[in-house]
């Protein structure tokens, strides 16, 4: 590391800083989120994703080293040119350790192209990656470490050594702290807007499309929990990693808030000329009977309307691939995957690409699927804003990472909230076909908000 930062401080430079990389592997277990936890210092930013039933995957990160920010209908192709440009440059050891070890950016993007813009998601741009400070990786039981300075012209290299000392003498590792079992107070749960308001909005969503105007869109409400105390985000993220082990946990953290969710859905991995997606949509509940859980899981899978709804997302999907792709694989039937509170159709699809184009670019040639706008996509993006009557921010956008290489994984933020201080807004959407029943998709909505509001309403 410093022998890097002696070479970057000598090198020309315009407005992009150069990028200073150095990761190694520790020694023992670790929790890659716990670290990030304990170690957070006020109001800085912070992330974690987790799938723990795949080989434990963690990946946790602190502080900001270097922000890429864009808005607009470019802002992921913006910030691909970005990250390429200082990744390029950057002066790292070329580390080869598992998916996200080594020099990489983490953070997500808004569902609209300018999302995030009411005060209650101030600190969350419509497109905002983050170079962290430091950065840990988990894959199975070993555990990588990686630092990261951002020197600009000028900077002196003997602060810039001081300071990641400093920062690495500040980490530790505690247990993440148990969510309250008997909190004392009172919760307030409601809806931001009237439960009849979502069904009116699905029943005027259904009238466009049996008039041909659009062939499916998604719609989403938004509940608001109002806690005695802090919701304690670090307590819920560990909660969810317990309850779903199968979904992509993630906690970003920005400022005094933190958007957090536990989400089923890929949005895209890609792994040298390779990218997987899934195509996710129609979805049933659970029951605690077996028998019963199983009748409804084949109810699911031999539904015409959800079918219909799925194909209608893996569709769009593959043709989003094909222009990137040698080939493109959709499973030629749906299955029905099980989360702990609800059952979806899934069509995984893979992908072989021409070119070592990008995970952002992939992401930003994928969002937002019909599984969380609608098809066609332009009606549909003017639609939802106008039906829902909120702004989605970062819900149903995209969080992930890529690396220097462009390799990286986007989840879809869904089964989500935001939450700051006693505040916290949670949302879930259903997807709107022309024989889809409000009471029903409002029933929906419902389930998939069982995902976080027992957590956080006591």
């Amino acid at each position: 590391m410093h022998a890097r930062l002696d070479s970057a401080a000598r090198q020309p430079r315009g407005e992009l800083p150069t990028l200073v990389s150095v990761s190694e592997r520790l020694t023992g277990a670790h929790d890659p989120s716990a670290i990030a936890v304990a170690s957070r210092q006020a109001d800085e930013p912070w992330f974690c994703l987790e799938q723990p039933d795949r080989e434990a995957s963690a990946l946790a990160a602190l502080g900001c080293a270097y922000e890429l920010k864009a808005a607009g209908s470019r802002r992921f192709a913006e910030l691909d040119l970005l990250w390429r440009e200082l990744s390029s440059r950057a002066r790292d050891d070329g580390y080869e350790g598992p998916a996200g070890a080594g020099l990489a950016a983490v953070g997500g993007f808004a569902f609209a192209q300018d999302g995030g813009r009411s005060p209650a998601w101030n600190g969350f741009t419509a497109a905002s990656m983050i170079v962290p400070e430091v950065s840990f990786v988990r894959a199975g039981e070993q555990t990588w470490i990686t630092v990261n300075v951002a020197v600009l012209k000028g900077d002196d290299p003997q602060v810039q050594r001081d300071r990641v000392t400093a920062r690495l003498e500040q980490l530790r590792e505690q247990p993440l702290p148990l969510l309250d079992p008997a909190p004392t107070g009172t919760f307030q749960v409601h809806s931001a807007l009237p439960p009849a308001h979502y069904e009116e909005a699905v029943a005027r969503a259904v009238e466009r499309i049996r008039s041909g105007e659009v062939e499916k869109v998604v719609l989403a409400r938004e509940v608001q929990v109002e806690a005695p105390t802090d919701h304690d985000a670090a307590a819920v993220f560990d909660v969810l990693r317990g309850g779903f082990p199968s979904s992509y946990i993630y906690a970003v953290g920005r400022g005094d808030a933190t958007f957090i969710g536990a989400t089923p859905e890929l949005l895209v991995r890609r792994q040298g000329q390779r990218a997987s997606t899934v195509a996710l949509a129609g979805s049933i509940r659970r029951s605690a009977d077996p028998a019963v859980d199983d009748h409804l899981g084949e109810t699911l899978l031999h539904s015409e309307k959800n079918r219909h709804e799925n194909a209608i997302v893996a569709q769009r999907i593959a043709k989003a691939l094909n222009s990137y792709a040698l080939w493109v694989t959709v499973a030629p039937e749906p299955v029905v995957i099980r989360v702990a509170n609800i059952q979806h159709l899934a069509a995984p699809i893979r992908a072989q690409l021409k070119s070592p184009v990008g995970a952002l670019e992939l992401a930003g040639a994928l969002h937002p699927t019909p599984a969380v706008g609608g098809e066609p996509n332009d009606v549909a993006q003017r639609l939802i804003p106008a039906l829902e009557g909120m702004d989605r921010g970062w819900y149903a956008g995209a969080v992930g990472w890529t690396d220097a290489s462009g390799d990286g994984e986007f989840c879809v933020a869904l089964r989500c909230a935001l939450l700051r201080g006693r505040q916290a807004a949670c949302f879930a959407g259903c997807g709107v076909v022309g024989d889809s029943d409000p009471a029903e998709e409002l029933a929906e909505t419902e389930t998939k908000l069982q995902a976080l509001l027992p957590v956080l309403s006591g």
